[in-house]
């Protein structure tokens, strides 16, 4: 991908359309093509800018100053930001410039420092999360290409997969769940770090992963009679029916919660049932694991 819309800068800069428009018309560092339509689009470049541009501005920096900074210095007055969200927030940037530029080494060295400088957990919340909700708006609207979404999260699994294997806890809960994902999900970020966060809080966790025929889910159900099931569902195939499958679920497994979060809890209106419970949000779900 090496074009965006003036909707794709305001989702991943936070900075609003009609902003950047007036951006466009006052300053020099915006410089839009049109399509044979007319319609904006910006370059990988221009991206980066509106980034960083967007990134000082929040901090205090005024508009007007910063269009007179040349790369070098807009570059040092980033990494002189001291608060500590300001900081969280360059890496995120960071992220994503290495996302578009396809430059896999950077990618995974910056999430290697902040790793060895915070923690498995802390990156995982503090950055991974945020970027992954920045950039899945560019992946549900394919704005982005298809190869650069399975480098990108290769890594971050491969970064979750070597967190969950090095937890040791002397904590031990009675409680077991069984995750997974269904048929037509493949997106499966969310369900390794609820891995993670329930095997570092002591729970037995069996982990079916992302795919899963119906089938084989009442399979295990049925032979380790877990306490929870858990699902975090952030995009599926056009195929998928999720009130459909939430009926097979409440019909298949009436006595056992299904817990589900991710985005899809977010767009579903309609009233929901137990033994199906929503987590719509990173708090609310903390305070399942904690609860546990």
């Amino acid at each position: 991908m090496d074009s965006f819309t003036i909707k794709d800068l305001e989702n991943l800069s936070g900075i609003k359309a009609h902003t950047l428009r007036i951006w466009e018309q006052r300053y020099g560092f915006l410089k839009p093509g049109r399509s044979f339509t007319n319609i904006r689009y910006y370059s990988n470049e221009e991206l980066k800018t509106v980034l960083n541009i967007a990134l000082l501005n929040k901090y205090g920096f005024k508009i007007s100053h910063i269009d007179k900074m040349n790369e070098a210095e807009i570059r040092e007055k980033i990494l002189s930001l001291g608060q500590a969200q300001a900081q969280q927030e360059r890496i995120i940037n960071e992220l994503i410039q290495h996302m578009v530029d396809i430059n896999m080494d950077a990618f995974e060295e910056t999430l290697d420092n902040y790793i060895l400088a915070r923690g498995i957990e802390k990156t995982i919340i503090q950055i991974i999360f945020p970027y992954m909700e920045k950039i899945g708006i560019l992946w549900m609207t394919n704005h982005i290409n298809p190869a650069q979404e399975h480098l990108v999260t290769n890594i971050i699994r491969q970064k979750l997969i070597v967190g969950i294997e090095a937890v040791n806890t002397p904590l031990k809960l009675q409680k077991s769940i069984l995750l997974f994902l269904p048929e037509a999900e493949y997106h499966e970020i969310g369900l390794l770090f609820m891995h993670y966060l329930l095997k570092s809080r002591g729970a037995k966790v069996i982990y079916l992963g992302s795919n899963v025929p119906m089938k084989d889910v009442e399979f295990v159900v049925n032979l380790k009679k877990p306490d929870y099931l858990y699902c975090h569902l952030s995009t599926v195939g056009q195929n998928f029916n999720f009130e459909r499958f939430l009926q097979h679920i409440s019909k298949a497994f009436p006595q056992v919660p299904l817990i589900i979060s991710g985005r899809l809890t977010q767009s579903y209106e309609k009233k929901i049932h137990p033994p199906v419970i929503f987590k719509r949000s990173f708090a609310e779900v903390m305070e399942f694991v904690s609860s546990l």
